[in-house]
C-alpha cells in the first residue's frame, strides 16, 4: 500500500478569504477542490515541503505560516498524512500556475463534500473559526 506524507497550506487573506484550486480531471480525487501544496520528498521537512509546493503551484513564496491541523487518512490504495500550514502571509499573488483554476472563496462558504474526504475535519475546523469573532 503506497504511504504519502503531504504538506498543504491554507492561504487566507485579511478579507478571511482562502485561495482554493481545482484537481485535475484525471488525478486522484478528480476535480474536487483543495487547498495548494504536495508530497513531502525524501529529506524534506513539512515546511520546506510547504515553501516549495506553493512556489511550485501557485507561484507565492510563503512568509508566514503555523501548524494548523496534522491527520492521517486511509484510501482503499493508499495511507496519506496531512500537514495543514495557515498561512497568512507570502510574497506574491497566488495563480494557477500548473494551469489549474483557481479562486478565492470566503472561509464561511466552504463546503466538507467539494473536497476529498481527508479535508473534512479540516473545513469543519475552518467553517467554526469563521464564526468566532
Amino acid at each position: 500500500m503506497k504511504t504519502l506524507q503531504i504538506s498543504v497550506g491554507i492561504i487566507r487573506n485579511s478579507q478571511g478569504e482562502i485561495f482554493i484550486t481545482q484537481r485535475a480531471a484525471d488525478a486522484h480525487m478528480a476535480n474536487k477542490l483543495e487547498f495548494p501544496g504536495g508530497k513531502i520528498e525524501e529529506g524534506e521537512s513539512s515546511e520546506q515541503a510547504l515553501v516549495r509546493e506553493l512556489q511550485e503551484e501557485v507561484g507565492i513564496t510563503a512568509k508566514a505560516y503555523s501548524l494548523f491541523d496534522k491527520l492521517e487518512y486511509q484510501f482503499p490504495d493508499r495511507h496519506i498524512t496531512l500537514w495543514f500550514w495557515l498561512v497568512n502571509s507570502w510574497e506574491g499573488e497566488p495563480w494557477g500556475k500548473e494551469g489549474q483554476p483557481g479562486r478565492w472563496i470566503a472561509q464561511s462558504a466552504l463546503v466538507a463534500e467539494d473536497f476529498p474526504p481527508a479535508n473534512e475535519p479540516v473545513i469543519t475546523k475552518l467553517i467554526q473559526g469563521s464564526q468566532i469573532g
